[in-house]
């Protein structure tokens, strides 16, 4: 295989590769590439892999691979680190429509802020309790394009996020695909804390975006916060969660933050 040009894309401490593959020059399976490129110490390292291929109902397509190989439906952070990287090459311009497999998302760029609308939220189930380890636990759940898990917490640094994130992730509650499963601490009526598990990295991540979005509906509803909700994450960065809530239900969610290109390389060793 030839050697592949890639651009290496951070978003709130959600580091991704990119990959343009719109006129399917890049030979070989992209979940076997993800396996090989996000692995880290080992290649170039990554929280997942992005591709980008031709739509024909948006401006793109984009393909997102975890480092394990499977492919998710939808990547908060990811679609605003794609979103910069088309906008910076003139792929798309500077408001756009990303075709994905959880559905059609719009971006506006403006400096290296990025602001994405992602699909309503759905299948919301509030307050169940799960047996984990034989301790019970009171959970809600919310899928914003991928499933996640909200535990609300009063002190995130005591959390195990890595040893409970991964029980969750894998209770028979949500087999066969499994969730995300996120901790929240919630600091007031416009500000929550979030540490989160990542179903497909299978560890802890500095930020999600879907898991971001998640913890903001989830806590808008059951500690009555307010739109635009500002999430604290683990790397430091703060994401702004915007929403309405109408009869019952949340629409139009936005996902605001701050994106960065790194670098651009090329690897051939896949």
């Amino acid at each position: 295989m030839s050697a592949i040009k890639f651009t290496k894309t951070v978003a709130t401490g959600n580091d991704f590769i990119i990959l343009d593959n719109r006129s399917f020059e890049i030979e070989g399976n992209s979940s076997a590439i993800a396996k090989k490129i996000c692995a880290r110490k080992h290649s170039v390292g990554a929280d997942g892999l992005l591709v980008i291929e031709p739509s024909n109902k948006a401006d793109f397509k984009m393909r997102i691979f975890n480092p394990d190989g499977s492919e998710a439906e939808m990547c908060g952070n990811g679609s605003r680190c794609v979103a910069l990287y088309a906008a910076t090459k003139r792929i798309a311009k500077k408001t756009m429509t990303i075709d994905t497999l959880g559905g059609l998302l719009n971006a506006t760029v403006k400096g290296d802020m990025v602001k994405v609308k992602l699909p309503d939220p759905k299948e919301i189930k509030w307050n169940f309790c799960l047996m984990i380890n034989k301790c019970p636990y009171h959970l809600n759940f919310v899928n914003t394009g991928v499933p996640h898990v909200i535990h609300f917490v009063d002190d995130l640094e005591k959390v195990d996020v890595k040893n409970l994130g991964s029980h969750i992730r894998s209770h028979d509650e949500f087999s066969p695909e499994g969730t995300n499963a996120d901790f929240v601490k919630v600091v007031d009526k416009k500000n929550i804390k979030i540490r989160t598990y990542e179903r497909g990295v299978e560890d802890e991540t500095l930020a999600c975006g879907t898991g971001a979005v998640a913890s903001a509906i989830i806590a808008a509803e059951s500690e009555k916060m307010l739109s635009p909700v500002t999430v604290q994450t683990l790397g430091g960065e703060k994401l702004k969660v915007y929403f309405e809530l109408m009869n019952g239900n949340f629409r139009n969610v936005y996902l605001e933050g701050k994106a960065k290109l790194v670098y651009e390389g090329a690897i051939d060793d896949i």
